[in-house]
């Protein structure tokens, strides 16, 4: 078959399952290179060993339509031919598999290439697109408005990717949600530039923006899409919102409770932006003017500073804010104070006074022991002396005041009593007695001193001795006031039966009581029994004259041994 021939046949080829007439261009291949690097546009899908192959040729379609040599490749030959006269001489190759290899990928490479195989029983033809694809610069945005202002649509910036191919899509976004050009309160007009060297195109995208007071900490970004992916993101920015003052507020910044003596430090704040910086404080119905500065201070303020006070703005004394101010204060005063000496059995009158700014709470203690109530004093006793501390208190303010109260009495001796130790060697005496200041006590006998207390004008003394013989010992007590004595009998140990503990001397005396009644009581019943026997032996010396029976002189005899015993018990 002559080749002419066979260029005919293949001219009618089946494309996309329908046959059509073959035209260059028409029904190919596409290949996507990347801007800069090697392009491989393959040959009939890189499956090119028909048999009997001559030669493999690569053409292409120039900028005019006209076609042009590239390479040809003998099938006995290791290297190709490059027959390209233009830009593609130095930059093509043939790779193993047939395939075209186009070095340093520019736009300009995106044509039609086309593989014609030659072989010894046919001829094919494969066509390929080349398509160059770049990926754009990160965008940026760039011509920032320096402030926005609320309510006016305002140009915020223009976003900008550069050197990209097919060009790229910009999308803005507000804190990551897409913004919508709605043609009134969003516009937003993108633009595309291509390099006319490179051929690369650079897409730009200016936003106008009506802001409200809300965006103030809004974060804007612009997202470049493209075919290349993935989609790339400028760095958030934010804009300052100016907007009029709508409201003002007046703080007390100073801690709470204000107290006399304190400063107070007022500060005044609107909520426009910029903010103001100059103000008027009307400071008790007297206005002062603050100038770059939203703070004023009352220094040293007393009770007499409590009261209203405002602040405004200096071009509009309507727009202002009211705050109340109170300064706390406590005076006490304590009738007594100090340390306070009273008799026994008088009285003393104790009154508190206090005025405050509000309710004060009122405590009393005594020797750091809180009460219920302060006590009464109208008949003054020893335990009513001790340390009075009495607390006032309202919040943030404290005072405490105090007295000290000594009762003074002269000594008493209210019990003076004996008993026996729990070993029944000792005799322990105890003296009681009530006085102040404490008294001294003097015994009149010699011995240990045991033990001694003195708690609420109250003086217990405790003295052990060994008597030899009966004493009598006085307790003597004695203070600054005067004195008091009592006396006591105390018993011999040796005198006394020490087999059983006695519990006092009084009871040991009883007992002797008791045993010398008995004892007289069987003296007593001996004489009736002796004076008894003596009448019954008359009475039998008499029968025995009169000749009585014996019968009688027995019973009698009988009733005498009766009560000769009960007299011997």
């Amino acid at each position: 078959m002559s080749i002419s021939l066979m260029l005919f046949i293949s001219s009618f080829i089946l494309c996309s399952d329908v046959l059509v007439l073959y035209f260059p261009g028409s029904c190919v291949d596409t290949v996507i290179g990347l801007y800069g690097e090697t392009i491989e546009v393959p040959c009939n899908n890189g499956t090119n060993k028909p048999n009997g192959l001559i030669f493999t040729k690569w053409k292409y379609v120039k900028d005019d339509g006209s076609p042009g040599d590239l390479l040809v490749k003998q099938a006995q030959k290791d290297e190709a031919t490059v027959s390209a006269t233009d830009g593609y001489k130095s930059r093509v190759s043939i790779a193993a598999n047939s395939s075209l290899l186009i070095a340093r990928g520019s736009l300009a490479d995106q044509r039609v290439f086309t593989c014609m195989v030659v072989s010894l029983t046919n001829l094919e033809e494969y066509s390929v697109e080349v398509k160059v694809h770049k990926k754009p610069s990160a965008p940026v945005i760039k011509n920032n408005a320096k402030e926005l202002e609320n309510g006016k649509l305002t140009q915020l910036g223009e976003c900008v990717v550069e050197n990209a191919n097919p060009p790229a899509d910009l999308i803005w976004k507000k804190n990551n949600q897409p913004l919508v050009d709605d043609g009134k309160t969003i516009i937003i007009t993108s633009t595309i530039t291509k390099d006319k060297i490179t051929g690369l195109s650079s897409t730009s995208s200016r936003l106008q923006y009506t802001a409200r007071k809300e965006d103030v900490e809004s974060q804007f970004t612009c997202t470049a899409k493209h075919e290349m992916g993935p989609d790339q993101v400028s760095e958030p920015e934010t804009f300052p919102i100016h907007y009029p003052t709508e409201n003002v507020s007046l703080r007390v910044v100073s801690q709470s409770p204000i107290r006399e003596g304190d400063d107070v430090t007022l500060k005044c704040q609107a909520d426009g932006n910029p903010p103001p910086t100059s103000f008027n404080f009307n400071i008790k119905g007297k206005k002062v003017t603050v100038m770059d500065n939203d703070v004023y201070t009352l220094t040293g303020v007393t009770r007499a500073d409590t009261g209203i006070y405002k602040c405004s703005l200096l071009d509009n004394d309507v727009m202002e804010s009211t705050q109340f101010v109170t300064v706390s204060f406590l005076d006490v005063s304590l009738t007594p104070t100090g340390k306070v000496l009273k008799k026994l059995g008088e009285n003393l009158m104790v009154s508190l006074d206090k005025n405050a700014s509000s309710e004060a709470k009122v405590t009393w203690t005594k020797d750091n022991r809180k009460l219920d109530k302060l006590p009464n004093f109208s008949k003054l006793t020893y335990s009513d002396a001790g340390l009075y501390v009495c607390d006032v208190s309202i919040e943030g303010i404290k005072r405490s005041l105090s007295f000290e109260l000594t009762v003074e009495g002269t000594p008493k001796i209210t019990s003076l009593t004996k008993h026996r130790s729990n070993d029944g060697k000792h005799k322990v005496l105890t003296c009681e007695a009530e006085g102040s200041p404490k008294p001294d006590v003097q015994w009149s006998v010699n011995g240990t001193n045991d033990e001694m207390s003195y708690v609420n004008g109250k003086a217990t003394y405790k003295l052990t001795v060994v008597p030899s013989k009966n004493l009598t010992v006085s307790c003597l007590v004695t203070n600054k006031l005067g004195e008091d004595t009592k006396e006591i009998s105390v018993f011999s140990l040796f005198e006394e039966d020490t087999s059983k503990p006695e519990k006092n001397e009084d009871g040991a005396e009883q007992a002797k009581v008791i045993v010398g009644i008995v004892v007289g009581l069987l003296v007593v019943a001996a004489l009736v029994g002796l004076t008894y026997w003596i009448y019954i032996k008359k009475t039998r010396q008499g029968s025995w004259k009169t000749g009585e029976k014996e019968a009688g002189t027995s019973e009698e005899s009988k009733k005498l041994e009766e009560n000769n015993h009960k007299a011997d018990v």
